[in-house]
């Protein structure tokens, strides 16, 4: 299959890792991918900042951009969700990464193992608006080597919500520090996610409090090649 890659804002230029990650899963799968270099934002950020007129350009420029392909795939639930309210048409050919894997090609096996204990976040956007339900732990239980570990309260938000860190830093402040008490507790030495932004936020309050957990996209676990 060709499937076209929507990097995201993030992704390139802060997490270039996941995206690269993103492209060795699939094409381990067999698949072809492609990259349209003038992709630029979905809109996200400005839809949520309230700046509409501004979204709906960047989200139909998306829309034109990869009209040719039947299938894009994106590492980013927010992203994803987001371009699928806005532009309902593109359901069905958008897809985040862990939907398009167990959804639409029907795996769950992508040849990795990843040896570590591992603490699985569902983010806002893939449990309310992408709603990819279990396809992440699906993908998760199938690596080999992976110990999947219980997540007290992991249905509560991280605190990130794009521009809410900014605007409210207290409150996402407390709210990133429940979670991270949250992970630490869990044992994991890994906790992954499906949004590099929730990861971000995550990942530096671990880092701050000297943490011995990594922050890791799931698309960067299962890119980790099959044991010898």
């Amino acid at each position: 299959m060709r499937i076209a890659l929507f990097v995201t804002c993030i992704g390139d230029t802060v997490r270039p890792e996941v995206g690269r990650a993103t492209v060795t899963v699939l094409e381990r799968l067999g698949h072809e991918v492609v990259f349209p270099a003038d992709q630029t934002c979905c809109g996200q950020m400005h839809r949520n900042s309230g700046y509409p007129v501004e979204a709906e350009a960047l989200a139909s420029r998306f829309v034109e951009l990869f009209s040719d392909y039947d299938t894009v795939v994106s590492p980013s639930s927010s992203c994803v969700g987001t371009m699928r309210e806005m532009h309902p048409e593109l359901e069905g050919r958008l897809f985040e990464l862990s939907e398009l894997l167990v959804g639409r090609l029907g795996v769950t096996d992508v040849g990795a193992s990843f040896p570590y204990r591992v603490a699985y976040h569902p983010t806002c956007h893939s449990l309310r608006v992408t709603r990819v339900g279990d396809a992440p732990l699906a993908l998760l239980g199938a690596v080999d080597g992976l110990e999947l570990v219980a997540l007290a309260e992991a249905q509560e938000c991280c605190g990130f919500g794009g521009t809410f860190a900014i605007k409210n830093a207290d409150t996402s402040s407390a709210m990133v520090n429940d979670k991270c008490k949250a992970i630490i507790a869990s044992g994991a030495s890994v906790v992954t996610a499906l949004d590099s932004s929730c990861l971000l936020q995550i990942g530096g309050r671990l880092s701050r409090e000297g943490a011995a957990v990594q922050a890791l996209h799931l698309a960067e676990i299962l890119a980790h090649p099959a044991a010898a």
